[in-house]
């Protein structure tokens, strides 16, 4: 589980695609390596693909 900003939920109402890619967009700068499964207020899911435990 993660967090995200305040000013990325706020897109979420307005434009679902929108909010989609930024959340992409800041995982893969922020947090490398890991896929986001799913958004439930206020936490994003996310899955670690580095393979670091495989």
């Amino acid at each position: 589980m993660s967090m995200i900003s305040e000013r990325l939920w706020a897109m979420r109402p307005v434009d679902e695609e929108a909010f989609k890619t930024a959340v992409r967009e800041y995982y893969a700068i922020a947090h490398p390596g890991f896929r986001v499964i799913r958004a439930a207020y206020p936490y994003i899911y996310i899955q670690d693909e580095r393979g670091l435990y495989r």
